[in-house]
């Protein structure tokens, strides 16, 4: 479908001819009930109002639907056969006003895109929601599918009677016949456009606000779920952290939210963590927790619903003019999420875990070779779709931290405040931004922008410690480095801080790494001198980034590298530990740092990390740096060490703690031997138990996952555990477990059912993979990685773009870190130079982390045995 993948010019050349003035889009999704294929379509009509620039011009709209039924412009019936190809329709002809009408069979979606139906395998109840980003409400009902031509919407939606029906707006009375009108939106961009539908659990609270100038504003809050999920909904707390959310953002931005109601959906099979849709945001129904959950899920779920309440203002009510100042919304709303986070709940250590985990991400995505300016080149949806990344949202974010370092946090929130003034219901370019920013600073924000948001790369920030005869600092110098290919050296605003040990006798009992000295510094250029440490007593440990001012690579010099191998848990403060794991962590992706000296580190200090979502990020890097950077000659005694030292730690920790619970999951994750499957199994069965843990259904099957890869429980068992949890999310687990079986039929079936076949839904095809692709299979797995190149192609061409993207990723041969598959990426690369160029960006990404898997690999091998 060539006119599927619409270009950032043609978008451009559309965006000067148009504007919108009004939708109107009716949707009758009764047939979401039926049976077969009357099940496959919904009527969707809609009427646009819209002026042209150029009477007498053309241009189309967009649709993604098998059937049209009629086209009417301007009162004139064009023929369907004629204008509509599958994805556009032509339009010619135009007047300065125009009216267009488009009644059309639209498609329901098992993908997530579009409007997804899912059907409930607990109780055969149906359930429908949308997801549009970056440009499928197409797939819904005929539109111009780009963010700057914004438009207010009018919903009308025929549901079964008894259903829930919601949209952005609220809804107008009651409904009449099962037909739900709601009221018209204030001027949006299709993306953030709503509907869902069904028989949802649904609980209702308010938020008011009374302002200083005596206005008052009341807020209805709702909050639903499946009615299967109704059991373990927590909706307090979710209006907790809304009501929260939205006192910061008043405090803060002096422009009120704007959008009326603020409904919050948790739907099922979602394929992202959340999305901004103004007045009813939309949610994976995962942030409900079945089971016990450490206090860092909660904290995840809360920094998501402040990440999407910021889009209210950063992307909702100012919209990026296109996908290239993607960055305007998600880096902001990354930021703005971290800092109500921190600010407005009880989440007070929120900057922890977004420099542990967020800029994990960020730092990643940065050192790829598809890398890319914060502010990026964006030639079509392709592109777009692959920008949701870690450098849009996490880098950005970071990128954003720094400029209130440079700024100040006042000039930079009342910056804020002058955007949404000016531009509100608009849509904006990075320019209209720093304008503003210049404004309240008086920084030359142009020249910041083009060092932060328009180079790739990320710094390497390392001490230089020299000392006199005294033994004191006679010279602290920072130093700065980049990659050959992203030369950049940057302005970074940085805190060095200076540790040393103090005495047990002088506070906790326990030898202390504190600081004892702190500067921060402007570092330019190459080498940077610290003037204001010179003459400090010698430290044991010089940390520059000190409270994670700005976004960099943190290196150490030698003496503090052998402080952190020996007393890494004496640091006491978190923030600062976090920021030392963290470094470590990137010299061992970096093959500076031996796997198993990692694998040290976290056996001897992981245990008394005090912080439970960076302790969660070290048994996921511990998992991985074991897979992907151990040498394979060590892998087996590695694996075996780390599991015992897990082990140690679960029976070690605070029974009923969530401290407890990560080191139960980490133990079952990295499980290999006898002995300990048979621990597994004991807890499943109740013949072992560990004072305090609590074996829940969720925590049941983490456990059963290991014993399925490793052929200790068939399918019998894993059908006995579905009976036990007959539910959708017992079904993707049941998937997920079958899969990982260690059997060539298992897998040349999930192979089929992946690839092959279009079968499954979005949830299904991600569960598959998960258990398809086990690390401990290789050989196993072996003869599918010429069969992925061979496949991709076609792959990429027949399916969903989220589909294909998630088998493309997913299917990566990254099991097996061999040179051959270095090698047959590299063939596929330069055979295949015609290739969709988001597909050869993915399969770039892939092969770039193998090639640091191998290069990790090889540092460990070349650092022999370890005691």
């Amino acid at each position: 479908m060539p006119g599927e993948n619409l270009s950032r010019d043609e978008a451009r050349q559309r965006g000067r001819l148009l504007s919108v003035d009004a939708y109107d889009v009716a949707l009758d999704v009764r047939s979401a009930v039926a049976e077969g294929d009357a099940a496959a379509t919904f009527r969707s009509r809609t009427t646009i109002r819209f002026r042209c620039a150029e009477p007498g011009a053309a241009t189309f709209a967009d649709l993604l639907a098998p059937e049209v039924t009629s086209v009417t412009l301007n009162g004139r019936q064009l023929d369907p056969a004629e204008v509509f190809d599958g994805t556009r329709i032509a339009l010619d002809g135009l007047a300065a006003e125009n009216v267009l009408v488009v009644d059309a069979r639209c498609a329901y979606s098992r993908t997530g895109e579009g409007l997804h139906r899912f059907v409930d395998p607990e109780d055969g109840e149906v359930y429908l929601y949308t997801q549009y980003e970056p440009a499928d409400a197409r797939r819904v009902f005929a539109n111009f599918e780009q963010p700057d031509l914004k438009a207010p919407f009018t919903f009308e939606v025929a549901a079964p009677e008894g259903w829930v029906v919601l949209s952005n707006g609220a809804q107008e009375g009651t409904a009449a016949s099962g037909v739900h009108r709601f009221v018209e939106t204030q001027p949006i961009s299709t993306y953030i456009t709503a509907v869902v539908a069904g028989p949802y659990h649904y609980v209702s609270d308010s938020y008011h606000r009374t302002f200083d100038d005596g206005t008052e504003l009341e807020i209805p809050l709702g909050a639903l779920c499946r009615k299967g999920l109704a059991k373990h909904f927590d909706a307090d707390d979710v209006f907790t952290v809304t009501k929260q959310g939205l006192d910061f953002f008043h405090n803060h931005f002096d422009f009120p939210y704007p959008f009326g109601k603020y409904d919050t959906a948790f739907v099922p099979e979602y394929n992202l963590g959340a999305m901004e849709n103004p007045g009813c945001v939309t949610f994976r129904e995962e942030f409900i927790f079945r089971g016990k959950v450490t206090e860092a899920s909660y904290e995840r779920r809360a920094n998501v619903i402040l990440h999407e309440m910021a889009h209210m203002w950063f992307g909702d009510l100012v919209t990026m003019q296109w996908w290239d100042d993607l960055w305007l919304k998600e880096s902001y709303a990354d930021f703005m999420g971290a800092f109500a986070l921190v600010e407005a709940t009880r989440f007070a250590n929120g900057w922890i875990t977004f420099a542990n985990r967020r800029k994990a991400w960020a730092y990643r995505a940065d050192q790829l070779p598809s890398t890319h300016p914060v502010t990026a080149d964006i030639r079509d949806l392709e592109d777009a779709k692959l920008n949701f990344d870690g450098i849009t949202y996490a880098k950005g974010a970071a990128v954003l931290k720094q400029l209130v370092a440079y700024v100040g946090q006042e000039a930079f929130l009342e910056g804020a405040r002058r955007y949404f003034k000016r531009h509100a219901y608009g849509n904006t370019r990075l320019t209209d931004l720093l304008t503003v920013l210049e404004e309240t600073s008086g920084r030359d924000m142009a020249a910041w922008s083009r060092a932060w948001l328009e180079t790739a790369g990320v710094n390497s920030l390392t001490p230089e410690v020299r000392y006199d005869a005294e033994g004191r600092i006679a010279e602290l110098a920072v130093l700065q480095e980049a990659a050959p290919e992203q030369p950049e050296l940057r302005p970074h605003r940085v805190a060095v801080g200076l540790y040393r040990r103090q005495d047990a006798s002088s506070g906790s009992g326990h030898p202390a790494l504190v600081r004892y000295a702190r500067a921060e510094v402007d570092v330019a250029g190459p080498r940077t001198a610290v003037p204001e440490l010179a003459g400090a007593e010698r430290p044991e440990l010089v940390l520059v980034n000190d409270d994670d001012l700005t976004y960099c690579k943190v290196r150490f010099d030698a003496d503090s590298l052998a402080t952190l191998r020996s007393r890494l848990d004496e640091l006491t403060d978190p923030m600062a530990r976090a920021l030392c794991w963290a470094a470590l962590w990137g010299l061992t992706r970096d093959g500076l740092l031996p796997a198993r000296d990692y694998l040290g580190l976290v056996r001897r200090f992981a245990g008394r990390e005090t912080d439970i979502g960076v302790l969660q990020s070290l048994h996921g890097q511990a998992q991985a740096a074991l897979e992907q950077y151990t040498a394979p000659a060590h892998q087996e005694a590695a694996g075996r060490e780390l599991a015992e030292g897990a082990l140690a730690e679960l029976r070690r920790a605070e029974p009923g703690s969530g401290h407890q619970l990560s080191w139960a999951r980490h133990f079952a994750a990295v499980a290999a031997s006898p002995a300990d499957l048979a621990l597994l199994q004991g807890l499943l069965d109740g013949t072992g138990t560990i004072d305090g843990l609590e074996v829940d259904q969720e925590l049941r099957w983490a456990l059963l996952a290991p014993l399925a890869a490793h052929g200790v429980a068939d399918e019998a068992v894993i059908a006995a555990e579905l009976a036990r949890d007959d539910t959708a999310s017992g079904k993707r687990h049941q998937v997920r477990c079958l899969a990982a079986r260690p059997s060539a039929e298992v897998k040349e079936q999930a192979w089929a059912d992946v690839v092959e076949s279009d079968a499954l839904s979005n949830a299904l095809v991600e569960a598959t993979i998960a258990g398809f692709a086990q690390p401990g299979q290789r050989e196993l797995l072996a003869p599918f990685a010429p069969r992925y190149f061979a496949a991709i192609e076609r792959v990429w061409r027949e399916r969903s773009i989220e589909i294909a993207m998630d088998v493309v990723r997913g299917l990566f041969p990254a099991w097996l870190v061999e040179h051959a598959t270095l090698e047959a990426a590299d063939g596929w690369l330069d055979g295949h130079p015609q290739a969709a160029p988001a597909l050869r960006r993915i399969v770039l990404e892939e092969r770039d982390d193998l090639a640091r898997a191998l290069r990790a690999q090889a540092c460990d091998e070349a650092a022999g045995a370890r005691p």
